[in-house]
């Protein structure tokens, strides 16, 4: 393959910011797959709190005779694990190489859309990733250790450490230790050698948001609609089948407000909305610095127009691809 040559397209870009119809309006055009790259769309049971919108995958395309075609758009790494298990960016990178291979099999183009900066980042840059396995004398060793001594032990170990907020969470500490313990050991060594070669991805990145103004008016409007198709009753009945309210509340935003409520530590549901909905509009904050962040690492990320309408939005997404030599 030529070393230019683009082998995955990625659509990128906040909450709210039509990401989902806008990817399927492409994945149709072009006869793509998508491959979701959403951390919480790959849980069953996790529909309406985490956007999953599995009916924007199905389109009404208009016949030449003026009747309509029913197109469904593949998608792939939505609904694939359960609540007992936990789903990590490492999940999702080898699951994505995965299908990536596949794909590049049948000649097909990798199209990627989500917001999950990580999971994003993990094959826009290829993250060295692996598996880690659990280290029971070592977990017994820090077991017996203070924080602070963990903290310190860690900071050793990795000096670089970018993500001081870990060093708050003992449990995470203790992994991060035995992470890096396995890391610098000669078993890891050995276990790189025995590891599938990781594929050469050849990004083309597409970023699209909307102002501040009208982002906060599409989150408004989409915590509304889904509150009312039955959010709350979603969550509760998570809970009533054996999922734990501690465990909810570490399953993003929507999750850990209505289980809240559903607790009684929010007053009411008025007030749990609005707390919510600053909530997620804080969280697309995020994501884009997050993006941000990505490009000050050197991944370039080419921005639709930021006013303009998702057929504009669209032809624009073609002319990008047409330029990379991907056409119709």
């Amino acid at each position: 393959m030529d070393d230019k040559k683009i082998n995955c397209v990625v659509l990128l870009g906040p909450t709210a910011a039509g990401k989902t119809s806008l990817g399927v309006e492409i994945a149709s055009y072009f006869n793509w797959d998508i491959i979701s790259a959403d951390s919480r769309q790959t849980y069953k049971g996790l529909d309406l709190g985490s956007g999953k919108d599995i009916e924007e995958y199905t389109l009404k395309v208009p016949s030449e005779d003026g009747s309509f075609e029913i197109r469904k758009i593949p998608y792939h790494l939505i609904d694939v694990t359960t609540l007992d298990n936990e789903y990590n960016v490492f999940n999702f990178q080898s699951d994505f190489y995965k299908l990536f291979r596949k794909f590049e099999s049948e000649g097909k183009m990798a199209f990627v859309v989500g917001g999950t900066g990580m999971y994003v980042d993990s094959i826009v840059r290829g993250y060295d990733f692996v598996p880690v396995p659990e280290n029971p004398s070592l977990r017994k060793e820090l077991a017996e250790k203070s924080l602070e001594e963990l903290d310190e032990m860690l900071l050793k170990l990795k000096p670089s450490l970018h993500n001081k907020s870990d060093l708050l969470i003992r449990e995470r500490v203790v992994r991060a230790i035995e992470i890096e313990s396995f890391m610098q050991s000669p078993e890891c060594v050995q276990l790189r050698k025995e590891l599938p070669e990781r594929p050469a991805i050849k990004p083309f990145v597409i970023g699209s948001t909307l102002p501040r103004d009208i982002l906060r008016e599409n989150i408004k409007k989409r915590l509304d609609e889904r509150l009312k198709k039955g959010m709350i009753e979603e969550v509760e009945n998570l809970h009533n089948s054996g999922v734990s309210w501690e465990r909810l509340e570490k399953l993003g935003l929507e999750y850990r407000f209505i289980s809240l409520y559903l607790e009684n530590k929010i007053a009411s549901k008025d007030e749990m909305t609005e707390q919510l909905y600053h909530a997620i509009c804080q969280f697309a904050k995020r994501q884009e610095t997050w993006f941000r962040g990505m490009e000050k690492k050197g991944v370039e990320i080419h921005w639709l127009p930021l006013n303009a309408d998702r057929k504009a939005r669209f032809f624009q997404v073609l002319d990008f691809l047409k330029e990379q030599g991907i056409k119709h």
